[in-house]
């Protein structure tokens, strides 16, 4: 007993000691967020500022808010559209099984290994021809595209854990392939859309690539605007900390309010029956 409670304490503090240090990058973020121009420097970076001020943070939302409504438009529309098209996917791949179905599946899940520089130059030349290059639009696009397959996947675990006794007892009473979809198999699909959700909001909100080749000022997210600040001038380190500390906050908020249903949505996908 004595030697279990042991190993329990050891665990706990191993777990601490690794989380601290995981932690570090994002202490020296957040302190050095908050200092003035004069406390800056590379022999001051574990200390807490001596003077707490916000300058830093009120300078690069100066630099960044034109992009966070861009950032704001693109993750939200995305996400609304890829999880939707990945839910009527899972469910007909999962509860309307036909023939040839294993092999959908595999080609939409083919996507998910597809590299986006693969495909740049003629995504780019498709864009320009149906008129939605350097648009928001056209990211979207893009991004739901690219989203589709990973939601697919989400949706087709999650719904077969749904028994199948409920869809047969819907077609005796006499409901269709998409009265089922939308009285039963929706309402019961809330924690899939937090899981397909939190994923692609995340993957949209930082992706870097298409947003960069795609867009141009002043259509570009946030994501390329917080380079642009660190890449384009001499910036202080504590506005640079600032910038990528708001850029931050609305994923950070995403798992923080929707965590704990992100958690259950993946356990509730990995029991079928």
């Amino acid at each position: 007993m004595a030697m279990r409670r042991f190993n329990k304490y050891l665990l706990y503090v191993v777990l601490t000691v690794i989380a601290l240090f995981y932690l570090m990058p994002v202490y020296v973020v957040l302190v050095t967020s908050f200092k003035n121009d004069a406390e800056v420097s590379l022999s001051q970076m574990w200390w807490l500022p001596h003077l707490w001020s916000i300058s830093a943070i009120g300078a690069a939302w100066h630099q960044l808010a034109p992009n966070f409504g861009n950032s704001f438009y693109l993750a939200i529309s995305a996400t609304i559209l890829a999880s939707a098209f990945g839910s009527v996917n899972g469910y007909a791949l999962s509860k309307w099984k036909f023939k040839g179905a294993n092999v959908v599946f595999f080609l939409i899940l083919f996507g998910m290994f597809i590299p986006y520089q693969s495909v740049l130059i003629p995504l780019l030349r498709v864009l320009n021809t149906i008129g939605l290059y350097n648009t928001i639009p056209g990211l979207i696009l893009i991004h739901t595209v690219y989203g589709i397959p990973i939601c697919t996947l989400i949706f087709r675990n999650f719904y077969a854990s749904i028994p199948h006794d409920i869809i047969e007892s819907a077609q005796i009473d006499g409901t269709g392939y998409w009265g089922i979809f939308r009285f039963i198999i929706l309402p019961l699909s809330i924690s899939g859309f937090v899981v397909a959700g939190i994923w692609e909001f995340t993957q949209v909100w930082n992706n870097f690539l298409f947003a960069v080749a795609v867009t141009n000022p002043p259509n570009q997210p946030v994501t390329v605007a917080l380079v642009n600040i660190a890449g384009s001038q001499t910036v202080p380190f504590n506005e640079l900390m600032a910038s990528a500390l708001i850029a931050s906050i609305p994923t950070l908020v995403v798992y923080i309010l929707l965590g704990k249903y992100f958690v259950r949505g993946l356990l509730a996908g990995s029991v079928k029956g």
